[in-house]
């Protein structure tokens, strides 16, 4: 196999099935080695009993790639510290690490409890800020020794994350947090040769089969919009080398779209030069929303 990932090492995590499978297959398919990470958990993190990340690692082998899978929980110091290891070890270096894992714990917010919210918190922001940290270190220690990293990363928001999802406060909270943590890095890790980027996507999974359920039309002339495997090909560009000078951005792939999102920026602004009171700024505020760009709509709202 030879592609634009020739001869790259990457880690994809959540990599069993849907997207992250997706992409596992993709990368290998460029030429990547990959280490397959997958802890076989349920749609809603409960044990399941499965180990797909061997099934994966197994099928890339069988199409002639090099693969290794990794079933360790990434959303510990541990099993992050392991991943990164693993990679290092079986293949001598690390180039791309892809951030994938995640499950759903769907609630409105006066039904979610405690325990829910840390659960999504912990396996999705957490779940990406681990690995981030023992990839960054290992790539900072190169570049010290003098081996200039070009190193990748991608994340994986949501367009709940971006514009907010009703019914998954926990999930959206994570996933726009997952954005802030992106920009950060980027800043942060550019003297070491890395580029952070995020992928919001959209496709058919365990976690979006349900709401996706009636909503879509057969696919056209054999294209099937919501696969998984549509997203995958911006993922691996975002991996290479060949994505030099992209770091910091945000973009949303579905089907056969893709989009560059853009975030926060200053609008319509009034400046009195002193203290406002109470009723004044009131009467500014209203007055920029009008001049303002309305915000997109929540999902499900």
């Amino acid at each position: 196999m030879s592609g634009i990932c020739d001869g790259r090492v990457v880690v994809v995590t959540g990599a069993g099935r849907g997207l992250g499978r997706a992409h596992a297959l993709a990368f290998a398919a460029e030429g990547a080695r990959v280490v397959v990470n997958d802890l076989g958990v349920a749609l809603d993190g409960a044990p399941g009993g499965e180990n797909p990340a061997d099934a994966v690692a197994a099928e890339i082998l069988a199409l002639g790639g090099q693969a290794v899978a990794h079933g360790g929980d990434i959303a510990t110091g541990e099993g992050a510290a392991s991943l990164i290891r693993t990679a290092v070890e079986r293949y001598g270096r690390l180039d791309t690490l892809v951030s994938n894992a995640g499950f759903l714990r769907d609630r409105m917010l006066v039904n979610l409890d405690e325990h829910d919210w840390d659960a999504v918190i912990r396996v999705h922001l957490k779940g990406h800020f681990l690995p981030l940290k023992h990839a960054a270190a290992y790539w900072r220690a190169e570049a010290k020794a003098g081996r200039a990293p070009v190193a990748r990363v991608v994340h994986t928001s949501s367009g709940a994350g971006l514009l907010g999802s009703v019914g998954q406060g926990n999930y959206s909270a994570a996933k726009a947090g997952i954005v802030g943590l992106t920009l950060v890095a980027a800043a942060e890790l550019a003297r070491y040769g890395v580029q952070v980027n995020v992928v919001a996507p959209a496709a058919r999974t365990r976690m979006t089969e349900r709401a996706f359920a009636g909503t879509m039309a057969a696919p056209a002339a054999g294209f099937d919009a919501m696969a998984p495997e549509n997203v995958s090909p911006l993922v691996v560009w975002l991996g290479s080398a060949g994505s030099i000078g992209v770091t910091g951005r945000v973009f949303e792939a579905e089907g056969g779209r893709i989009t560059v999102m853009e975030g926060w920026r200053p609008g319509p602004t009034a400046d009195k030069g002193t203290r406002w009171s109470p009723a004044e700024a009131g009467e500014a505020a209203r007055e920029l929303l009008t001049a303002a760009a309305p915000p997109g709509p929540v999902y499900g709202a």
